[in-house]
């Protein structure tokens, strides 16, 4: 029994079987439909027999000899000769050759070889789940990365709040030079604009996200399309973050986030 199995978003199944266990197709099917769920798998089914083969055709002499007979007469009223198309013609004759197999899998047959497929998908998943810690960890590794570019761009914002602060300032005196500025209308005009470039929400979300997509990647049922939905949320947290920072500080802890975010996506592919 050899299983084989390549990414795919669904299941497509290929069984090659010999002849002699077709019947058994659906079953084991229904195994590895079971115990892989998803990818392209391929079922190869093989059978060598041990020692001298046995002969499983026999040939019923008295009815070749027949149809022999009867086909050289034809040939000879005809008036032509052809003894060895006729003698291939007479082997190819209906009930002419016996074959002596068994056409059914004994019951005791049939459970060995259902057992012996769900080892080998057994042994395939078993892989799986070892090449998914591996990425596990990889992933682990991205979101890593993430929350310290965030932890970066927190440690920044304070300044860039200030450095706002002063601009607007700055500006303000020199567009209106010594005119009187009503310094209350001026300070609600500058809280609402600095409202405007404030991250601290989109910070709190990211974090959320981040924490939620730790959380989910250990769960034993199929995740991978609910941490493909978690890594949208977190590309648009960080795509706001660097649209409404306007600092080029930021948006190098920014660039880098959207970078291992990519590794992110690229990997989810992978993943039941």
């Amino acid at each position: 029994m050899e299983v084989k199995s390549l990414n795919s978003k669904f299941l497509d199944l290929s069984i090659r079987l010999p002849k002699f266990f077709s019947e058994l197709e659906s079953d084991f099917r229904n195994i590895v439909t079971e115990k892989l769920e998803r990818g392209k798998v391929s079922l190869t089914v093989e059978v060598l027999s041990e020692g001298m083969p046995q002969i499983t055709q026999s040939i019923n002499k008295e009815l070749f000899l027949a149809y022999f007979s009867g086909f050289k007469s034809m040939a000879e009223a005809a008036g032509v000769s052809a003894d060895q198309a006729i003698f291939q013609m007479a082997m190819n004759a209906p009930d002419v050759q016996i074959s002596s197999a068994r056409d059914t899998v004994l019951p005791e047959e049939k459970e060995l070889l259902l057992r012996l497929v769900a080892g080998a998908c057994a042994s395939c998943d078993e892989f799986r789940v070892n090449e998914g810690r591996v990425l596990q960890e990889k992933l682990s590794g991205y979101i890593n990365r993430i929350s310290e570019g965030l932890e970066a761009v927190a440690a920044l914002d304070p300044a860039r709040i200030e450095r706002v602060r002063e601009k607007l300032k700055g500006g303000l005196k020199e567009w209106f030079g010594h005119t009187d500025i009503d310094s209350n209308r001026l300070e609600q005009e500058m809280v609402y604009y600095i409202e405007r470039l404030d991250i601290q929400e989109e910070r709190v979300r990211l974090r959320a996200h981040l924490d939620y997509f730790i959380q989910t990647m250990p769960v034993s049922k199929a995740s991978g399309r609910k941490l493909a939905f978690i890594s949208q949320e977190i590309g648009r947290e960080i795509n706001t973050i660097g649209s409404k920072a306007s600092d080029a500080a930021i948006q190098v802890h920014v660039v880098v986030m959207k970078e291992e975010l990519e590794k992110i996506k690229e990997q989810l592919n992978n993943i039941l």
